[in-house]
């Protein structure tokens, strides 16, 4: 049997090994349009950076080392520019010298990957204006660093790849400006959840740009970015990362069947329309592991499972593949940002009867030195408590906490199971109520109605309806940092004693911090007669989303009173 691969890097490359291991006596054959077959696609900023140093980190695997490990057949600087389906052949340009000629195959994979978008405005045909997707990006680009010493880059794109060069500019001493045309940072967070990411992207000296975009470059002379709401930025280079798109004309030029975004259809084995011809990552569309909706996903451990389903496939395990809930983890900075599942506006398009809870949990046990917090938002339908996202921004330990909630997700657990999973617990790492207990206990707490709760867009008409009585149960010291005119301030502490301050006659809303103190406030009233609901991630969430002010500190307790 013989099996040409069309595309290395991750599924590719993952298929060919898997292949190899299954089958010594096939004929493998893997052709890679770059110079590299299998390379740290997520890794290439930092070696712009220069917290990789060495190039041939980058490199994974090289022809000869597939050859000799695995008897693979590797042409690099070769694409596959036609598909001849009946006849089972590939067409196959030689970069280097430009020559032609004909492969055939007896199974064909295709792993093409994505392109970055490059959209259609002046200027981007400027050397100073650049892509990061492959590694001769990646060397193009540093090269240009080490040759040019540049002070200033505008990085087009407030997305994972935009963020990290952006931090990995930074590091080299360049000023930076982020421009991104939605409002928030990270379109796989919501909105309220980038806030956090915002104060600490400027916090670093950073110029962020939002509801803006790059509509094109003036190239006479210094490069000058044009954006959409008329500003010139003058800058020595740019970097445009707006996301990427499937790369599949081969597939369509072959009449493949395509689907969301032009991306390649498949079935639960990997195999396209053409039943000799399968596909995996980046260019392929796949199910939404939660919803069942077709989504296109491009990331690297995804197309590294999708190469091993294949070779199963193709010599006779049968192998399925059950989608992707699509979990991320990203380092902005010193910062972490990490997402599973579905946003907000996706479970409630999705048409789930969306229900949310924020938390604000250290890492680790509190007494121990080096305790940050985290804020955890999560995500499930109020009916059946089942979890439907996470989205989770802090410093150390979001990887673990968002990686546990991706596998309640996957098996199909609720927010009553949160509470009751056993974690590992030591003061260095963890608290004995871990951050995903902590949700799970939020979460069933409003489910069972023992707290009723509001959210900080809510706050303002709270605030300013006379029907409605709000009550601001932070210490003295937080209040006069900074509070609302037309509230109540009762401190939690005080409130037993000052319950008739508060009239009965109409609602009640309270806050505090982080929302530990106003559910406790609120239980208090509720168990003296008091209509009550409490705002949830507390008066934090409100600062930052609302007024766009960094209220807090990561070193923060929980419940917001500071250290002394």
């Amino acid at each position: 049997m013989k099996v040409v691969i069309v595309g290395g890097v991750a599924g590719g490359a993952s298929a060919a090994a898997r292949l190899r291991r299954l089958d010594e006596s096939a004929d493998i054959v893997m052709i890679e349009r770059t110079g590299y077959v299998s390379y740290a696609n997520c890794g290439l900023p930092y070696f712009v950076g220069g917290e990789i140093t060495d190039r041939k980190r980058l490199t994974l695997q090289t022809p000869d080392s597939f050859l000799s490990r695995f008897n693979v057949d590797v042409r690099v600087n070769s694409e596959v520019i036609a598909i001849d389906r009946p006849g089972k052949m590939v067409r196959v340009c030689n970069l280097v010298d430009g020559s032609e000629y004909d492969e055939s195959y007896d199974r064909l994979i295709l792993s093409p990957g994505a392109r970055p978008i490059i959209p259609d405005m002046p200027g981007m045909d400027d050397p100073r204006v650049m892509t990061l997707r492959t590694v001769e990006d990646t060397l193009r680009m540093h090269g240009f660093i080490q040759s040019n010493a540049p002070k200033r880059a505008v990085v087009c794109g407030g997305g994972y790849i935009g963020l990290e060069i952006a931090d990995n500019l930074h590091a080299l001493g360049i000023e930076v400006t982020i421009v991104q045309r939605p409002d928030h940072v990270l379109p796989q967070v919501d909105r309220e959840m980038a806030a956090d990411v915002h104060h600490h992207i400027r916090s670093k000296g950073v110029d962020l740009r939002l509801s803006d975009a790059v509509v094109g470059f003036d190239t006479d002379g210094p490069l000058t970015v044009l954006l959409r709401s008329g500003e010139r930025i003058e800058t020595d280079m740019s970097v445009v990362a707006l996301g990427v798109s499937p790369d599949t004309q081969l597939a369509k030029d072959a009449g493949l069947d395509l689907g969301i975004k032009g991306s390649i259809v498949v079935d639960e084995h990997l195999r396209t329309s053409d039943p000799d011809i399968y596909a995996v990552g980046d260019a392929i569309q796949v199910k939404n592991a939660i919803t069942g909706a077709y989504a296109n996903i491009a990331l690297a451990g995804l197309a590294n499972k999708q190469g091993r389903i294949v070779a199963n496939n193709i010599v006779g395990i049968d192998s399925t593949y059950e989608g992707s809930m699509g979990p991320s983890v990203l380092r902005v900075f010193d910062m972490t940002v990490g997402a599973t599942g579905l946003t907000e506006k996706q479970a409630k398009d999705a048409g789930y009867d969306v229900e949310k809870v924020y938390t604000y949990s250290a890492s680790h046990a509190t007494y121990y030195p080096g305790a940050k917090n985290m804020s955890v938002k999560t995500i499930f339908d109020r009916s059946s408590g089942k979890i439907l996202g996470a989205q989770i921004v802090g410093y150390g330990g979001v990887d673990k906490r968002i990686d546990v909630i991706a596998t309640a997700i996957r098996a199909g657990m609720t927010v009553y199971d949160l509470e009751e999973l056993e974690l590992s617990y030591a003061p260095p790492y963890s608290s004995a109520k871990d951050p995903v207990n902590y949700a799970g206990f939020v979460a069933t707490n409003l489910l069972s109605g023992l707290v009723k709760q509001y959210h900080w867009d809510e706050l303002d008409a709270r605030v300013s309806d006379p029907n409605m009585t709000v009550v601001d149960l932070r210490t003295s010291a937080e209040y006069a940092e900074q509070h609302l005119d037309g509230v109540l301030h009762i401190p939690v502490d005080e409130l037993r004693e000052r319950l008739s301050e508060i009239p009965k006659n109409k609602p009640v809303s309270v806050f505090c911090h982080s929302g530990l103190r106003s559910y406790l406030g609120c239980r208090i009233l509720m168990q003296n007669g008091y209509d009550c609901s409490h705002m949830a991630g507390g008066f934090r969430f409100y600062a930052s989303v609302v007024k766009d002010l960094n209220i807090g500190s990561p070193e923060d307790y929980p419940c917001g009173i500071k250290r002394s």
